[in-house]
């Protein structure tokens, strides 16, 4: 064992851990520093972004939803490739959180697939990896996702909240944290509850592509100028998603016939009608929290969508507002979270519970690699 691995794995003290993050959202990786000793923050450290190119977000498009393959083969080299070079611009770190990309994911079916060799960038950085955090979790009954929730704990404590709170991660796919910080520690009973709302950006980043050939919905412009469709909003709220209880979770491709519901419509009525499905989802997730929360802050890219936040603003009965408010980045609070949770797997400590992901026990998933030549 190196001396980086002994000092991150033995040490009571904070260490300085690199998270990364490529989320469903395909567009690009996001690399962040924290210093944590796995249970608090003690400071945040530089990040940085190191975006796909369209031909590469091509290769990943063509593998979601598979399980194998040459397609998978493809977007698994091209995610590892993408993360040396990403990573290797970095901060050196004495631990690195690599979640990896994920293509597939079916908790209840065939478990859940984030591809990306840890051991490949652990020999190309020198430093251990710790990395495949959702394997365990799905095998023993959990939903493997989200994972950010024990970070969002550590987050609240670390902004001082008094009261209840709830983060929204708007990225692909759409995820609540309810954090009561009146209780010690994450895994304790009502201390967390987690889970995800419904499709986010990932539908109507599919629909400007395909009609467009934009990556997203700048701005929201295109949502502003459009007008909601109220049936098909209706036929979206009917889905059988939303009357399930939480913990739950969903792949990116679960709700593609959302697409198909805004087919006939034109552009700008199809993305706001698909923008307002999202703010829906997350009104209708908010009814599961045990106690109205006092505030919600937003990270991800749908934070800088002023159409989205607007309709959320109006949907619920708190303020709503992007987490730079409390001195947090919106952009990587996920690759923080992964070097968060990296230090957490590296000391033996759970990285998800019950009311995170319906695992039956507390977990520590993850895989350690540690380099042969450090």
């Amino acid at each position: 064992m190196n001396r980086a691995t002994r000092k991150a794995r033995d040490a009571a003290g904070p260490v300085a851990a690199l998270g990364a993050m490529s989320g469903t959202s395909l567009d690009g990786i996001d690399w962040a520093m924290v210093e944590t000793d796995g249970q608090s923050i003690t400071s945040f450290g530089a990040s940085g972004y190191r975006p796909y190119t369209e031909a590469e977000r091509a290769v990943l498009r063509a593998a979601l939803g598979r399980w194998s393959g040459p397609e998978v083969e493809a977007a698994a080299a091209l995610v590892t490739q993408a993360h040396v070079a990403a990573l290797q611009a970095a901060q050196p770190a004495e631990l690195v959180g690599f979640h990896g990309q994920t293509l597939a994911h079916e908790p209840r079916g065939r478990g859940t697939l984030q591809v990306g060799d840890g051991g490949a960038l652990a020999e190309a950085l020198g430093r251990p990896v710790v990395w495949d955090f959702r394997s365990d979790d799905v095998a023993m009954g959990g939903e493997g996702a989200p994972l950010a929730p024990f970070f969002h704990f550590a987050c609240a404590k670390w902004i001082g909240a008094g009261q209840p709170l709830c983060f929204l991660n708007l990225g692909g796919v759409g995820n609540l944290t309810y954090v009561d910080p009146s209780f010690d520690r994450p895994e304790v009973e009502g201390a967390l509850l987690a889970f995800d709302t419904g499709p986010a950006n990932a539908p109507v980043n599919d629909l400007v592509q395909a009609r467009l050939g934009r990556a997203m919905d700048e701005g929201g412009a295109l949502a502003r100028a459009g007008k909601v469709e109220t049936g098909a909003l209706e036929l979206f709220l009917a889905e059988p998603y939303f009357a399930r209880i939480p913990p739950k979770s969903l792949d990116r491709n679960d709700f593609a016939e959302m697409v198909a519901l805004v087919g006939e419509l034109g552009d700008a009525d199809a993305a706001a009608t698909l923008t307002a499905m999202c703010a829906a989802a997350v009104a209708q997730g908010m009814e599961h929290c045990p106690r109205p929360p006092a505030r919600v802050l937003v990270t991800g890219g749908g934070r800088l969508n002023p159409v989205l936040m607007e309709m959320l603003r109006v949907s619920l009965d708190c303020p709503v507002e992007p987490v730079e408010a409390v001195g947090l980045d919106g952009d990587m609070l996920e690759a923080q979270a992964f070097a968060f949770l990296a230090v957490r797997v590296a000391r033996g400590m759970s990285t998800s519970c019950p009311g995170t992901t319906g695992v039956a026990a507390c977990v520590g998933g993850g895989t350690v690699s540690v380099p042969e030549t450090a």
